[in-house]
């Protein structure tokens, strides 16, 4: 017990972090909160790194300390505390501040289950943990707008969440337990695998917003606060990534999941691009760039087991994915919600518009940033596991996503504007960002000698 409580210290430091916001809220003091959030979330990621390299199961094996898990801690856990610094100039001020950074914390935590899950049960928690604490932030403005798209999300979730559930009862009534390494002997039950496979594709799907189970997050990304809204594209959905790889890793071949996984690539790939590229309102498009984005990484989950690549790929990926999508939604914190908020900004704010032209192309997968690297990680675990054809869907779709981006950069460089007012904490968040997509792209070699 003690060894396993030892292995799960980041866990926990994250679960003190989210209960003392908590406590703080509850004494009126929002504003001890932020750093007392953000410390402990640092805190916590320092406590991931002795892990590195780590390769065991605790608790009877129902959740795993492997690359995936700890290298989610290290991705997911700064890029909360950067959310919570984002989240700031936003709701200071407003009732229950202190509770959005407890959220932020208690959602982080079944992100965090799902990434490490080795047990079908720590994928339900995973899942309920993320989804309740979204529900509340998304709902945080009790506005309309953000009433609806709570509602939305609350619903949807519900639902995909009870198919996943059901699903589940059969790999359980198949195996008789509950463990994912059990997952094997469901070769001689292929009904029940498929069954359980769609449940899980519609779970974790949701979770992820990969189409055709995406519905829930333009509404939810455009009637949250954008820190919010910055939150809800990375940690959930790297999270269910993750979690769904920790899932097929034991999953029979005959099955089908690889070819099933790399159809939902290439429909949230070219959805997404498509959707985005009709957007007037930036957020909304960034909403479908996320969506568009969740195919990307199930390249990576199509290629698990069939190419050494396939994990190296998602970790960087996600790592990238992480620095430059929470920059790009920094910046539009700065400037505005819409495409016309943009005009200009190049020039009357010269630092955060070259930011955001870097987020943009590093989404869009330009060298030497971070996006490439992921994104040619991917590509090159695609083409080892067989699937050279989904390479190239990706390819195409990165050429597409070229035309959504630059909806946001021409813009910028029309005619000046007066500067939008900058909060110190904003600009330390793209900033920050700006640092972390630079040197992923550059110093991806290091990196990789670290995940693998």
């Amino acid at each position: 017990m003690t060894r396993d409580l030892a292995l799960l210290a980041p866990e926990i430091a994250v679960l003190l972090t989210a209960v003392g916001a908590l406590i703080l809220e509850m004494a009126r003091l929002p504003r001890v909160a932020l750093p007392f959030t953000v410390i402990g979330l640092l805190v916590a990621t320092a406590l991931t790194f002795p892990l590195l390299g780590t390769e065991t199961m605790v608790f009877m094996g129902t959740f795993r300390i492997d690359s995936l898990s700890v290298w989610a801690k290290l991705a997911l856990l700064p890029a909360t505390a950067l959310c919570t610094v984002l989240a700031y100039p936003e709701i200071k001020d407003t009732d229950r501040e202190g509770t959005v950074y407890a959220l932020f914390s208690f959602a982080a935590i079944g992100a965090l289950a799902l990434a490490g899950a080795g047990d079908l049960m720590f994928v339900v928690l995973g899942v309920l943990l993320s989804s309740l604490g979204s529900f509340a932030l998304v709902a945080y403005p009790r506005d309309d707008r953000a009433t609806e798209a709570a509602m939305k999300y609350f619903v949807f979730g519900s639902v995909t969440g009870a198919i996943m559930v059901f699903g589940l009862t059969y790999w359980f009534g198949a195996t008789g337990s509950t463990l994912l390494s059990g997952l094997g002997s469901l070769e001689g039950a292929l009904l029940a695998a498929a069954f359980g496979l769609v449940a899980v594709l519609v779970g974790l799907g949701y979770k992820a917003a990969v189409a055709p189970f995406h519905f829930w997050a333009p509404d939810a990304y455009d009637g949250a606060p954008v820190a919010v809204a910055a939150y809800l594209s990375i940690v959930p959905k790297v999270g269910a990534i993750f979690a769904l790889v920790q899932v097929v890793r034991h999953l029979p071949d005959g099955t089908g999941w690889p070819l099933a996984v790399a159809a939902l690539a290439v429909l949230s790939m070219t959805y997404g691009n498509l959707a985005a590229l009709v957007q007037e309102n930036v957020v909304r498009l960034l909403a479908y760039s996320s969506i568009a984005q969740s195919g990307y990484f199930l390249l990576g989950v199509a290629a698990f087991g069939r190419s050494d690549l396939a994990v190296p790929a998602l970790v960087v990926f996600a790592a990238a994915y992480a620095a430059m999508n929470l920059g790009a939604f920094a910046v539009v914190a700065l400037a505005g919600r819409h495409l016309r908020d943009f005009d200009g900004l190049g020039r009357s704010a010269p630092l955060a518009g070259a930011a955001m032209v870097i987020f943009l192309i590093s989404l869009v997968g330009v060298p030497p940033l971070a996006g490439f690297v992921g994104k040619f990680l991917l590509f090159g675990a695609a083409i080892g596991a067989g699937f050279a054809w989904l390479a190239v869907a990706g390819i195409l779709n990165s050429v597409l996503s070229l035309g959504v981006y630059l909806r946001i950069v021409v813009p910028m460089y029309r005619a000046p504007k007066e500067a939008p007012v900058s909060a110190r904490s904003v600009a330390a968040v793209w900033g920050i960002a700006l640092f972390a997509t630079f040197a992923i792209g550059v110093a991806a070699q290091a990196l990789l000698v670290w995940v693998l």
